[in-house]
């Protein structure tokens, strides 16, 4: 630094460590910290924010991310203007002394002989009280009496005067989970199901629930999966689709699957997974492999396995994860040249899929032939109950979690997704696994789902402010490079799947990319949750869906509308989905070679790879 200068630096240290320096807005020193010689990151690390971030950070491992201060700040607020609406608090008073009088009748009615049906059923996919034992006394007006309760809680969290439809949400769900904590079913003395299995085996069911605590326990703190998990190891039991890995970088690895049939379809499928799990969700067993059917249909299939970034990745952004997956379009073009490629995405994939084939459409590069989502939201208004965990004041904390550590773990990502069905995720299992004594029985989509990775700090942040919060893909407002992208600059053939039960992306979130989209669009509802309707192998029972197309111009037609008016069809959608690639190829030609070393993509390694190995 120039002599001439020092002193003035000297001058602005001297000012800034005075107690009554009044900050200006246009400091310098607030956008450019390293004037006072230290990086942008290690003044963040040294200054006095630090020890905010570090507080927060260490509150976040008991909370499993969760923050308390947007919560307990919208519950006050509910609280607040409940105390300053007095016809709403009499109505309540109203509804209290009906829901006891209801109680009251449904009591002496069972205390006459014969069957009772109950004053308050359960909803549908409350499966808390199907055991027949709930209705005998009194375990029938001990559940009756919870249910009454949640209904009457449910009425005082909403229809607030003064509050909004989302803080509504968020002040309903924090009761429902409150209130589940003391659900009959979770006790000894309160649960029928519970007391007469330990009568019948001399409380021997206890004994194994408290081994069956100490097992779990024990493997939670050494790190280790699930009972039964070791039985589905990647490239032994799952993920044993024969290929070779052809392309890798920092972030991510290529599979390039071996070919089954003696022609394949010219275009190429590239499937995109998200990087929150790992990819052989799609290559499970080899029953309920995607890629295996898809390879034993005629197509040349592509994967991408993403890496399990570790603290050193802290700085890797969206941006890190859009070049590294434009990398990995450049290679199999050079392995299939000459060709378009079938792009296939999952989940949080197919968002990085949709943004990827936006920024392809503006700058004029048209190597996709189709697009195909499964899951995939790409409007983030209204994305479901997980929008409860998404906040400015839920950001941040996470940001300051993963500011310590250097990236989101695997159990702080499980703690909001089994909260929102935390009956079925947590409560459930307690009772089956800890109180009756039974094991739920492992299989390959339960033990995928424990195989989870981590996720880079500057990625995670990004993508939750940028996507979640600003919403900024589905206004035209995301940057890809030095331009903003819009999904309508998008003209190829589209095939979108979402599910009934889904509630990470929930259908009617998924389905707006109807309003951003003038291209032909295949929409696809299927049967099923966020993982199981997207693993629906053709032969398994239960399954169906609804499919339409929107040809290219047709007018605008609403969710439920679009439903009352789609075919509904019995079976797997995978056959829908291979007819649909087929029909939009436009050749069968011999298999294309395995990489392409004259261009540096020689096999590197047997699939699954090394990166789906990490732990």
């Amino acid at each position: 630094m120039p002599a001439a200068m020092r002193p003035m630096q000297l001058e602005r240290r001297d000012d800034i460590l005075k107690d009554d320096a009044a900050p200006r807005p246009d400091d310098d020193f607030a956008s450019e910290p390293p004037e006072l010689g230290l990086p942008m990151a290690d003044w963040d690390r040294y200054s006095t924010r630090s020890l905010d971030r570090a507080a927060k950070a260490h509150l976040a491992r008991f909370t499993l991310g969760v923050t308390p201060f947007g919560l307990s700040a919208k519950m006050f607020n509910w609280w607040l203007h409940l105390a300053a609406s007095p016809g709403k608090q009499l109505q309540l008073g109203e509804k209290a002394a009906r829901k006891a009088l209801r109680l009251a009748v449904h009591a002496a009615q069972c205390a006459a002989p014969g069957d009772h049906a109950p004053c308050i059923q359960p909803l549908p996919h409350d499966r808390r009280f199907r055991d027949p034992g709930w209705a005998r006394w009194p375990y029938n007006l001990i559940y009756q009496n919870f249910l009454l309760t949640q209904q009457w809680w449910f009425n005082a969290t909403n229809d607030v005067d003064g509050l909004s439809p989302r803080e509504e949400r968020v002040v309903s769900f924090v009761a429902r989970q409150l209130l589940d904590t003391v659900s009959p079913s979770n006790f000894l003395l309160t649960n029928p199901e519970v007391t007469q299995a330990t009568l019948a085996q001399g409380g021997s069911n206890l004994v194994r629930g408290l081994q069956h605590f100490m097992e779990d326990w024990q493997r939670s703190i050494a790190g280790k999966p699930p009972v039964g998990a070791e039985d589905y190891r990647p490239g032994r039991d799952v993920a044993v689709t024969e290929g070779q890995v052809v392309f890798r970088t920092h972030l991510l690895e290529l599979i390039q699957y071996s070919p089954k049939t003696e022609s394949v379809a010219a275009e190429p499928i590239l499937i995109t997974p998200a990087w929150i799990m790992k990819y052989y969700i799609l290559d499970l067993s080899p029953e309920n492999s995607l890629v295996k059917y898809l390879v034993e249909q005629g197509f040349t299939v592509f994967m991408i396995s993403w890496r399990n970034p570790d603290a050193e990745d802290r700085d890797c952004g969206m941006a890190d994860y859009l070049a590294a997956h434009r990398a990995a379009i450049d290679a199999v073009g050079a392995i299939v040249p000459e060709t378009k490629i079938h792009a296939v995405g999952y989940c949080l994939g197919g968002t990085l899929l949709a943004t990827q084939a936006a920024a392809m459409a503006r700058d004029g590069d048209d190597r996709l032939a189709s697009l195909t989502l499964f899951a995939t939201q790409t409007d983030f208004e209204e994305p479901g109950e997980l929008q409860l965990f998404v906040s400015e004041s839920e950001v941040a904390f996470l940001e300051n979690m993963m500011w310590d550590q250097g990236y989101l773990d695997t159990t702080q990502m499980a703690g909001a997704f089994q909260l929102l069905r935390s009956h079925d995720l947590i409560w459930s299992r307690f009772v089956r696994e800890y109180l009756l004594g039974e094991r739920a029985p492992m299989f390959d989509l339960l033990a995928w789902n424990t195989d989870a990775t981590r996720m880079p700090y500057r990625m995670h942040s990004d993508y939750l402010r940028d996507f979640f919060l600003d919403n900024k893909l589905a206004h035209g407002q995301y940057r890809v490079g030095m331009a903003p992208v819009a999904l309508r600059d998008i003209d190829v053939p589209v095939f979108c799947v979402s599910t009934t039960g889904d509630h990470i992306a929930p259908w009617h979130s998924v389905y707006k990319l109807h309003l951003m989209t003038d291209t032909e669009l295949t929409f696809v509802l299927t049967s099923g949750g966020h993982n199981a309707g997207i693993v629906s192998e053709p032969g398994r029972e239960g399954r169906s869906y609804l499919i339409r197309a929107r040809p290219r111009g047709e007018n605008y037609t609403a969710p439920d509308e679009w439903r009352a008016q789609a075919e509904a069809r019995d079976g797997s959608w995978w056959p829908e989905l291979a007819a649909w690639l087929s029909a939009r190829s436009s050749a069968r030609v011999a298999p294309p070679a395995t990489g392409a070393p004259d261009a540096g993509l020689a096999p590197r390694g047997a699939a699954p790879g090394s990166y789906v190995l990490q732990r």
